[in-house]
């Protein structure tokens, strides 16, 4: 690895606008998780109303000796800090979406990154399932609520029902489990709805005295 962090914004049309919008009421720290190589940093690129920023740098033989390489070998570059974009939703709610690093070696940045994260949304290679036990116990040390999604890849297994994937996973019945495109916003947008929602039904708001 290089030793310093590359940091890029997606020069990309429409993504220039900073500003809140003048609906905004809720403003909502969410993480983006799962294994590496499993699609966080293009879920953000995809729906971020803003120009993501993203801290990349280029895999190198160094780093593949500690990083599990299996089925992501036509990856070249790794997340070192974190992703960042916005995106603002119906009702006045704006998202901050926060991308973790997926590897261990980056584990002591996980706790920084999701301090004051009112949930997670966590990301499943359905091509390596085991991969996200990990992270998914992370997620369920800090007690966050999280919704899981499983990013659909071309050459993922198609076979497995949804009873077996939550089995395989050992979730919740209460922890929402959607499959989505992380290359495509309303896909992406839909699986972070259902982590929102969850969040909802997690936390109610109070009732009016």
């Amino acid at each position: 690895m290089a030793s310093a962090t590359s940091s890029t914004v997606d020069d990309r049309p429409g993504g220039a606008d900073v500003h809140l919008p003048d609906t905004a009421q809720d403003l909502v720290k969410i993480l983006i998780t799962g294994p590496f190589g499993v699609g966080k940093t293009t879920l953000i690129r995809s729906v971020s109303e803003i120009r993501p920023l993203h801290t990349e740098e280029q895999l190198t033989e160094a780093s593949a000796q500690v990083d599990d390489l299996s089925g992501v070998r036509d990856k070249s570059t790794t997340t070192v800090a974190i992703d960042f974009g916005r995106i603002s939703l119906p009702g006045g709610v704006v998202l901050y979406l926060f991308g973790t690093p997926g590897q261990e070696r980056f584990r002591p940045l996980w706790d920084d990154i999701a301090y004051g994260a009112l949930g997670a949304l966590v990301l499943v290679d359905a091509r390596r399932i085991g991969a996200s036990f990990d992270v998914l116990g992370l997620v369920e040390e800090t007690g966050l609520p999280y919704a899981v999604a499983f990013n659909t890849f071309p050459d993922a297994p198609r076979h497995h029902t949804p009873e077996q994937l939550r089995a395989a996973l050992d979730l919740e019945p209460t922890t929402p489990m959607v499959t989505c495109d992380a290359r495509e916003a309303d896909s992406s947008v839909d699986a972070l709805l259902a982590l929102v929602q969850h969040l909802i039904d997690h936390n109610p708001p109070p009732e009016p005295r």
